[in-house]
């Protein structure tokens, strides 16, 4: 699999989205440092929030194939300035999440994350799975087996 970094605000579901993406019962756990998973890296919300750990975002984009900025359906304004994928040297996709929320609005964050300069957009929900296969096949790389590929091989 391609590794990828999340980033996005406090809230914004990218530790819910790792636990969707793992299989793994969904259960709030707050990221207080940069995690490193198998092929994902887990950032925390305030890296983004803070104007001074913007830095430090852009150099950990460095570890990881792909960039994934975050947004929720629920924002109801995006800390993604316009263009500022241009920032990492490596495909950058935009991921809605919380599509499920009573208050979202799909398409506003879509927006916001393609004047970021998103090359794609998945919309996910980390509760009922919506488009957490799409990202996975999106990461899978020539080898990688998925879960429903294994035709009852274990």
């Amino acid at each position: 699999m391609k590794k990828i970094i999340l980033v996005g605000r406090s809230e914004s579901g990218k530790t819910t989205l790792i636990q969707a993406l793992k299989g793994e019962k969904i259960h709030y756990h707050k990221t207080q440092y940069v995690n490193h998973f198998d092929v994902i890296i887990d950032t925390p919300g305030e890296y983004c929030e803070t104007r001074n750990l913007g830095a430090a975002l852009a150099m950990y984009t460095f570890e990881a194939h792909v960039v994934g900025l975050l947004l929720s359906a629920t924002e109801p304004y995006s800390l993604f300035s316009p263009c500022c994928a241009v920032m990492a040297n490596r495909p950058v996709i935009g991921i809605v999440t919380k599509t499920d929320h009573p208050d979202a609005n799909p398409k506003r964050a879509e927006a916001w994350l393609k004047l970021a300069g998103c090359e794609k957009v998945f919309f996910t929900s980390s509760y009922n799975h919506d488009g957490i296969g799409e990202i996975l096949e999106y990461l899978k790389e020539d080898g990688d087996v998925l879960p429903w590929e294994i035709d009852g091989k274990e």
